[in-house]
Parts: C-alpha cells; sequence; structure tokens
C-alpha cells in the first residue's frame, strides 16, 4: 500500500486496530481517538461500530468491543504470518487437485479464500501446489472437495505460481517506510501525524507479510527481505503501540 491512500473508512479503522490487538478488544473509547487520527468524527465511528455489531464483525459487552470469532481466526493467520511455523523442506511439494463437481459460486469463493490463506497458487484451473514446508493441519473445505498429493516437479513452478520479485520490491519499500515513520513521526513530539501514518504503514505490512509464500529457502532468492521485514516491524510494533497507548491515555 503506497502512504498516498492516507484515509480510512471508520470500519477500516476499527478492524485494524482490533486485529492489531491482543487480546482484539477496546474500549469504545479508544477506538473513537483512533478514528480521530484521520479525521472520522465520533458519530461516525459510534455508528460503524453498531453496524459491525449488527453484522457479525464484532461482539460488544459494557462498552468494550471485541473482535468475532470468525475475525479472531484471521487476526491468528495475521500472527502466524509474522511468526510462521514452518518445517525443514525435502523437496516434495504438495499438490491440491479439486475433484467435487457443480460447486456453486459462493463455495468457489470460500474455497479460493482458504486456498490463499494456505498460501498456495494456482497452476491451473482447480490445481494448486506449494512446497511441503509448512507445519499445518488441512479443513474440512480443502479435504472434502479436493485430492490431495505429494509430489516433486521435474522443473521448478515457483517462477508460474509467484511473482517473487514484486513481493521483495515491495517489503524493500515498507522497511523504509517504517523507518521514515521512526525517525520522523514517532519522536518527541508524539504528532498525531505520525500516529496515523504509523497505523497506516503497520497495516500494510501485516497485509504484505499474509501475501509471503513462505517458501523454503532453497526456493528464494539471493537476498529475499521476509525474515528481515519481520524483524523490522516487531521492533517498529513494540515502539509504536507504546506511543499510542501513551496516546490513548492522555
Amino acid at each position: 500500500m503506497e502512504e498516498r491512500n492516507r484515509t480510512l473508512s471508520a470500519r477500516s479503522a476499527v478492524l485494524s486496530a482490533l486485529l492489531g490487538s491482543h487480546p482484539p478488544r477496546l474500549p469504545a473509547r479508544d477506538l473513537v481517538r483512533i478514528g480521530a487520527l484521520f479525521g472520522i468524527a465520533e458519530g461516525t465511528v459510534r455508528v460503524a461500530l453498531s453496524r459491525m455489531v449488527a453484522a457479525g464483525d464484532l461482539v460488544q459487552s459494557g462498552g468494550m468491543y471485541a473482535l468475532s470469532q470468525r475475525l479472531v481466526e484471521r487476526q491468528a493467520r495475521q500472527d502466524e504470518s509474522r511468526a510462521p511455523h514452518v518445517k525443514p523442506w525435502d523437496g516434495t511439494w504438495e499438490v491440491v487437485v479439486v475433484t467435487a463437481e457443480r460447486r456453486a459460486p459462493a463455495d468457489r469463493a470460500a474455497f479460493r479464500h482458504t486456498m490463499t490463506a494456505l498460501r498456495l497458487a494456482e497452476l491451473r484451473e482447480g490445481t494448486w501446489m506449494r512446497p511441503a514446508n509448512l507445519v499445518r493441519v488441512w479443513p474440512e473445505i480443502v479435504t472434502a472437495q479436493c485430492t490431495l498429493i505429494d509430489g516433486r516437479p521435474h522443473d521448478d513452478p515457483t517462477p508460474l505460481l509467484w511473482d517473487l520479485d514484486g513481493w521483495a520490491a515491495e517489503a524493500v519499500r515498507l522497511e523504509r517506510a517504517l523507518d521514515r515513520v521512526l525517525e520522523t513521526g514517532l519522536g518527541g513530539a508524539r504528532e498525531t501525524g505520525g500516529l496515523a501514518e504509523g497505523f497506516l504503514v503497520s497495516a500494510a505490512v501485516l497485509r504484505h507479510l499474509l501475501a509471503d509464500p513462505l517458501l523454503p529457502g532453497e526456493l528464494l532468492p539471493d537476498g529475499w527481505p521476509g525474515a528481515r521485514l519481520r524483524e523490522r516491524y516487531d521492533d517498529f510494533d513494540r515502539r509504536y503501540r507504546e506511543v499510542l497507548q501513551e496516546h490513548l491515555r492522555s
């Protein structure tokens, strides 16, 4: 995400704030103040909160708002992208072939979302694959519709499946954005402009990490910035949250 996208909807601000909180639960007062960083009026934030509760995105109790179970699972995927569970790779690839017939459009969309979240890429219609280096359990939405195969391609299909150069270039850009916020936006002034900038950059990094295919080192180009971006972000996140909490308490 480019920093030119400096505006957020009330819903996006609330979701980003809660997805980045552990536990994912904040008082309405804090969510209103976070919305104010982007010029979002208190009434607009409170309307968004009510609509999100009605839609099942949030759970409200005693002035506190928490993510629903569906979004807690999204946060878990986000956390996994920051500290992925990988295992040594022996050269095996996971190949998932859709064998179910007559799937409804909604089922197809849900399946595609699941496969992307599992960091598989589609080689062709109905055939997904990735190196078998992740620690995980296959969900029922996959096992009920597909045949799972372990194999070893004769040729490396990585270039057909992922744009590694594009991911790396964006990771480097985000590293620089993190450094810029730390250097200019979180100094002694504690300016709300710096907090807003940091909020947007933080959300952009987390989205980008979710798109990391988490390939084994043998398949990555030299100088791959994945681990470096995670380390840089962890340091940024600790420092940013200290400043944000100071702002919310003031």
